[in-house]
């Protein structure tokens, strides 16, 4: 089992949840995050001033798969994650890492079967 961490542009998590869809992938985690890297933030003007925003709004994806799903959840997210077909800075990052066990609360069911 592992699980998927994908932080992309808040504008494409439409499409990629469209792609995951396409690739029987339907149970994930969306959550709102704030983050900079290489893109440094950008420069805004509001009523005349203007401001260096640092930290850009993306939004995080957290699915978790069992390892034959790793290979499909990855491809989905690149393909529909760029915002162009060479891709740019800012377009995210994907995380790969172990998942060590998942319980059902309903059910109490436990590892594979829970997810």
């Amino acid at each position: 089992m592992k699980l998927v961490i994908a932080i992309i542009q808040p504008h494409k998590l439409e499409e990629v949840k469209n792609e995951l869809t396409k690739n029987e992938i339907y149970r994930l985690t969306v959550s709102d995050v704030q983050g900079y890297g290489q893109q440094k933030g950008k420069t805004e003007v509001f009523r005349g001033h203007e401001y260096q925003v640092n930290l850009l709004r993306k939004v995080r994806l957290e699915i978790a798969v069992n390892d034959e799903f790793v290979k499909p959840t990855v491809d989905a997210i690149l393909k529909a994650a760029k915002t162009s077909p060479e891709g740019k800075i800012g377009d995210g990052k994907i995380f790969v890492m172990p998942l060590e066990e998942v319980i059902r609360i309903r059910s109490g069911e436990k590892g594979s079967k829970a997810i």
